[in-house]
Order: C-alpha cells, then sequence, then structure tokens
C-alpha cells in the first residue's frame, strides 16, 4: 500500500496574537514542515487563522494534534478533510497569505495567488473567510 495524503482545512481564533507571534509560528511552520513534508497555507487576518494543510495523512494528524493542543488560539475547527492523490501546494512549506486591506483587493489577490490544482470547493472556503471582515 502506497503512501495516503490528506489534505485538511481548518479555521481558529486568535483575538488578541500579536503580530510577532504570528511571525513566530510561520517561521517554525516554514522551518518544521520541510521535513515532515507538510505544505500548505495560512491566512491570519487578525482575528482568526485559517490554514490548508496537506502530506502524508500520519504526518498532518499529528500536526493537528499539535494545533489543536497550541494555547495561542482556540475554537480548532475542521472545515474539510480529504485524501487527496496530489498536492495542490507542493512548494509551499507553509505560504502566508496577507490578507489586503480592501475586500475586493483581497479576492483578486487569492484568485491570483491560490494553487490552480487547488478544490474549487476549498478555493472557494478560502476566499470566502478572506472576504469576511
Amino acid at each position: 500500500m502506497g503512501i495516503v495524503l490528506s489534505q485538511y482545512l481548518y479555521i481558529s481564533t486568535a483575538p488578541t496574537l500579536p503580530r510577532e507571534e504570528v511571525d513566530a509560528i510561520l517561521s517554525a511552520s516554514a522551518r518544521n514542515n520541510p521535513a515532515r513534508g507538510i505544505t500548505g497555507l495560512l491566512l491570519f487576518n487578525g482575528r482568526n487563522f485559517l490554514q490548508l494543510l496537506e502530506g502524508e495523512n500520519t504526518e498532518v494528524v499529528s500536526l493537528m494534534e499539535t494545533i489543536t493542543a497550541d494555547p495561542r488560539h482556540n475554537g480548532v475547527s475542521v472545515l474539510d478533510r480529504r485524501e487527496i492523490t496530489a498536492r495542490a501546494c507542493p512548494d509551499w512549506a507553509m505560504k502566508r497569505v496577507i490578507i489586503a486591506e480592501s475586500i475586493k483587493s483581497r479576492r483578486e489577490m487569492l484568485e491570483r495567488d491560490l494553487p490552480q490544482d487547488l478544490d474549487p470547493e476549498l478555493r472557494k472556503m478560502i476566499v470566502n473567510f478572506a472576504v469576511l471582515n
């Protein structure tokens, strides 16, 4: 049996997290994820995280347990979990997607930056998250 790849999309809340802490999370992800074979993207809107993780199922499940236990955020809710045959973000150790000021430019930027191989349903969830506030 071959390697099973999984993709998780989750949202969580961190209303008091300073920008430096968000940067630290991204640095740690960029440092640790390649060794674990984890790829994906992370959006933070100043209050909520939305993260797409993909990789070998056991690694993604293990990382989700770590993420869920992290005290820097709460209310971790998995929006989507699926087995995949190929990664949507193979080159992104953890891409930070900066959410632009205007909602119109957020949508345009995401449509341009999100991977073309991303499932349309997941793409829609990510864009909808980004235009919420």
